[in-house]
C-alpha cells in the first residue's frame, strides 16, 4: 500500500470519526416540529402530545411550530428547505401524498423531504344524519344506484381525504353522487347533521362525539378492520365494497441530506414513544391507530399512497376548490 492511500484512508477515518464526535452531542438546542396545519386540528393535537415526549427522550425541547395554509405545502415548504441538521422535523398528514397531484407547481422540490416514520393511521367513517332513512351502507348504495345525480356529499375541500376516499368509493362502484365542497370539515359535519347534505366521510376524531351521543349515525369505516372505538360498525370492505381501504395519516419527514445518527436518534425516540401506553392510549381514545415505522416501511407506505390518490384524481377530474 503505497503511502498516499495510507494517507488517504486515514484522512477518511479522521473525517468519519469527528463527524460522529460532531453528531454525539445531539441534540444541543430545542427540536422545532413544524405542523403545516391550524392549531387545534387533529394532526396538531397528535402532535403536541408527540413533541413532550419526544422532548423527555431527547432531553431538550420540542417546539410545535405551526405554519398553516394551501393545504399544508407552505409548512412542508419550510421543513424541506431548512438545514438539514435534525433541528426541524415535519409533522405532516395525507394531504402531502395529494398536493402534487392538484398544485400545478409545488413549492419545494421531489425528494427535498426524506422519510422518517409513519406516526399514525386514522380511519374515516360514512356518516349521515341520526334520522336519516339511510339505515346503512347498503341504503346509500342502492339509493345513489337507483336515483343518480339525486345523492350528494360533503367535504372540507378537493384536497382532502374526505373528498377523495367518497370519490374512491364512487369510482369503485359506479355510482353518480354530487359532491358539495366546504372550508373545512367542521361546516360539513354540521350540514350533514342538518340534512342538507346526505352523508360525508368523516374522522372519527371529528364525528365520534356526535355519533355517540346520537345526532349522527356511520354506516361504515374505510378501514380494513372495524375501529375499536365503534365495534358495530362494519367497513367499506366487509360490505359494498371489498379490498377498499382510505386512511388520514400522520408522518414525520425529515430535510433530504440529514445525517444518518441523527436522522437514527430521532427515529428510535419516536418508535419508543410511539409504544408507551398513555401515548398508545391518547390515540386510540381519539380513534387512531399508533403505528412508528422504519423509513423504509414509510417510503413505501407514501408510494402507495401518491399512486392511489394521483390514480382517483385523475380519474375524477378533481380540481382544487
Amino acid at each position: 500500500m503505497t503511502k498516499f492511500i495510507r494517507r488517504l484512508l486515514a484522512a477518511c477515518l479522521c473525517a468519519t470519526a469527528f463527524a460522529h464526535l460532531a453528531h454525539a452531542g445531539y441534540p444541543e438546542r430545542p427540536i422545532t416540529l413544524v405542523v403545516p396545519y391550524a392549531p387545534g386540528g387533529s394532526a396538531d393535537a397528535l402532535a403536541r402530545v408527540l413533541a413532550v415526549r419526544i422532548g423527555a427522550k431527547l432531553g431538550t425541547s420540542v417546539i410545535v411550530d405551526n405554519r398553516a395554509g394551501a393545504s399544508g405545502t407552505i409548512g412542508a415548504s419550510f421543513a424541506a428547505k431548512a438545514a438539514p441538521d435534525g433541528y426541524t422535523v415535519l409533522y405532516d398528514a395525507t394531504p402531502y401524498s395529494i398536493n402534487p397531484h392538484l398544485f400545478p407547481r409545488m413549492p419545494y422540490a421531489d425528494g427535498a423531504l426524506q422519510p422518517l416514520s409513519l406516526v399514525a393511521l386514522a380511519p374515516n367513517i360514512v356518516i349521515v344524519r341520526a334520522d336519516s332513512p339511510l339505515k346503512s351502507i347498503q341504503d346509500l348504495v342502492a339509493k345513489a344506484k337507483a336515483e343518480p345525480g339525486k345523492i350528494n356529499f360533503a367535504s372540507g375541500g378537493s384536497g382532502t381525504v374526505q373528498r377523495l376516499a367518497a370519490e374512491l368509493l364512487r369510482q369503485r362502484l359506479g355510482l353518480d353522487m354530487v359532491h358539495v365542497g366546504y372550508k373545512s370539515g367542521g361546516p360539513a359535519i354540521v350540514d350533514v347533521m342538518g340534512g342538507q347534505v346526505d352523508f360525508m366521510f368523516s374522522t372519527i376524531a371529528a364525528s365520534y362525539p356526535l355519533v355517540s351521543s346520537g345526532k349522527l349515525r356511520a354506516l361504515a369505516a374505510s378501514s380494513p378492520q372495524r375501529s375499536p372505538r365503534l365495534p358495530a360498525v362494519p367497513t367499506l370492505g366487509e360490505t359494498v365494497a371489498p379490498g377498499y381501504e382510505a386512511y388520514e395519516w400522520n408522518g414525520l419527514l425529515l430535510p433530504a441530506g440529514t445525517p444518518a445518527p441523527i436522522a437514527d436518534r430521532l427515529h428510535k425516540a419516536v418508535v419508543e414513544v410511539l409504544k408507551e401506553d398513555e401515548v398508545k392510549q391518547r390515540f386510540v381514545d381519539v380513534g387512531v391507530q399508533p403505528v412508528g415505522s422504519t423509513p423504509a416501511e414509510f417510503a413505501g407506505f407514501l408510494k402507495k399512497e401518491d399512486a392511489k390518490w394521483a390514480e382517483v384524481i385523475r380519474k375524477g377530474h378533481i380540481k382544487l376548490d
